[in-house]
């Protein structure tokens, strides 16, 4: 069944609420990770690190799932770094999207992983697993970011070594870039660990940051409250096992009408 359509085909038939937007650019990372880049709706506003509902028409219907904007709020496009599952209901067909093609995006973005969440602090650490780095895209390369804190920490965990090349090239970009790369070089931090294929640093985050390595490796001191701030995006286990973490270290989990010294985002994708 091909679900994949031009945009002028569902300009017409869009349903309620959503946008209808053109695939620009698509990259293949592994057999279970890629990113796309796709139009920016004119009207469209997000604070970086928000998520939103992405989807294509399929058996006639719009089917959705809740995605990270991985591009900055001043990027022209939008960009999203997904997984390929196999039965998944909307990635085995989302997976297969080329430039040109039509993809559907609900007009409300939303989502805790922003910087107003957090009270102010001196570094900030970006814990993610797999394609939960992507809101952290977003937000390392976000001038507020750096104006907020003087530390950007983004631990990124994937099972093997090549899942973690987007969040390299990420880094690398971000570094480079005029409009980011003068903060980004002396403030941004990239910590990468595996947790099944020899590297460097090899563990789950939580095992890293509760035998000290994570601090160690580091050269900073061990979470405070004071001047520590934390967001978390990855799978449910990662989750909940470093919030406990980060609880168990005196930090509080702050919403966007409550902002405090960590937050969770508990967006998935299927």
């Amino acid at each position: 069944m091909n679900v994949l359509a031009k945009p002028a085909d569902l300009e017409a038939a869009a349903p309620a609420g959503a946008f209808v937007e053109e695939v620009k650019s698509v990259q293949h990372y592994t057999d279970r990770l890629f990113r796309f880049r796709m139009t920016r709706p004119a009207s469209f506003r997000f604070r970086s690190g928000e998520f939103v509902m992405i989807g294509l028409m399929i058996d006639g219907k719009p089917l959705y799932r809740a995605y990270s904007i991985a591009s900055p709020a001043w990027d022209e496009e939008l960009e999203f770094f997904s997984i390929k599952v196999p039965d998944g209901p909307l990635t085995s067909h989302l997976q297969k999207i080329q430039p040109g093609d039509a993809v559907l995006m609900k007009k409300k973005p939303t989502g805790t992983l922003v910087n107003d969440a957090l009270i102010p602090g001196k570094r900030v650490y970006m814990f993610s697993t797999g394609t939960g780095i992507a809101p952290f895209a977003s937000l390392i390369r976000d001038p507020d970011t750096y104006e907020k804190f003087d530390q950007v920490i983004l631990t990124h965990t994937c099972r093997e070594v090549s899942e973690l090349k987007y969040g390299e090239d990420l880094v690398q970009e971000t570094i480079n870039d005029p409009l980011i790369g003068e903060f980004a070089k002396d403030k941004l931090v990239h910590y990468t660990s595996v947790t099944r294929e020899d590297f460097p640093r090899q563990g789950r985050i939580t095992d890293l940051i509760k035998s000290g390595k994570l601090f160690e490796d580091l050269g900073v001191p061990p979470l405070d409250p004071a001047v520590d701030r934390g967001m978390i995006c990855g799978s449910m286990d990662m989750l909940k096992d470093t919030k406990a973490l980060l609880e168990e270290a005196g930090l509080t989990e702050g919403a966007n009408n409550k902002p405090a010294e960590f937050v969770v985002e508990r967006a998935f994708v299927g």
